[in-house]
């Protein structure tokens, strides 16, 4: 498979922006007996529950078409495990969860939050006894045996891979996992389309074209976008990109009332299924 280094992804970024707009696709209504009532479980943490009228998870997993009976591997959780408390108790009995997480050969801080993960399925076996526990590291490991998962779903993560120069190795591990016209779900920060892949790379955003060409290279078709993670007050031009906005605040109270009242950044959701 041909590697796409920053300066290539860049000139896809100018080359292919008149023939990559997403297509948009009707959003399915949320599963009220299944994802709602997961997102009202006392389980769930305060912080992440704080986040959903940013993130949309009930509205973002039905468009996915993720069901109680699907295999679903999501890559990177980490200890939050924002998604992995909707989705592990509702795929528990008839499903299965895949936490696809950190390495050996990750950083220290990221494999201390490993452990705090790994102690935290332990601890919370009534809701992740069932959760199986890969390796994810680009494409160095298998994230799930291979054709086995229904879906691959991944959260604000494309822009440290273009970054890293992982993206394709990434990709590959996603496509080995999944089952023949199984589906990858995307969310990330939306870049501007006036700028450059290149000139946006330290900012945390991704441009959707250029998301669109690379992963439909990869060995994935695209079958539609939907605009429920879309926050048209972000202006995406922030002094420490992404990082300015919540949850991180980069610049801690400098013009945090501003950043505030924008919310989490503008972000696209995708859909792509295996070829």
């Amino acid at each position: 498979m041909q590697s796409f280094p920053k300066s290539v992804v860049a000139m896809l970024a100018f080359i292919l922006a008149p023939a990559c707009a997403p297509i948009p696709a009707p959003l399915p209504a949320p599963d009220e007996t299944g994802f709602a009532r997961q997102l009202s479980a006392p389980h769930r943490s305060a912080g992440n529950v704080a986040r959903d009228r940013f993130r949309h998870p009930g509205e973002t997993l039905a468009f996915f078409g993720i069901t109680e009976d699907s295999t679903v591997v999501e890559i990177l959780p980490g200890s939050g495990g924002y998604y992995m408390e909707i989705l592990a108790p509702y795929l528990k009995d008839k499903g299965r969860y895949i936490a696809a997480e950190r390495d050996e050969t990750a950083a220290p801080q990221y494999l201390a939050d490993h452990q705090k993960l790994l102690a935290r399925l332990r601890a919370e076996s009534g809701l992740y006894g069932k959760v199986a526990v890969t390796k994810f590291n680009a494409g160095r490991h298998e994230i799930a045996p291979p054709g086995s998962a229904d879906f691959v779903i991944t959260f604000r993560n494309l822009h440290n891979w273009l970054e890293r120069n992982e993206l394709e190795g990434a990709l590959r591990a996603f496509h080995k996992a999944l089952k023949p016209g199984g589906a990858l779900g995307v969310v990330d920060h939306r870049g501007r389309r006036d700028l450059s892949q290149e000139a946006q790379m330290k900012t945390g955003y991704v441009r959707e074209d250029v998301t669109i060409a690379l992963i439909e290279k990869a060995g994935f078709k695209f079958v539609g976008a939907s605009e429920v993670n879309a926050n048209p007050k972000d202006t995406k031009d922030h002094p420490e990109g992404v990082w300015t906005l919540p949850p991180t605040y980069r610049l801690k109270d400098q013009d945090r009332a501003r950043y505030e009242a924008i919310g989490e950044s503008d972000r696209f959701t995708l859909k792509f299924v295996k070829r």
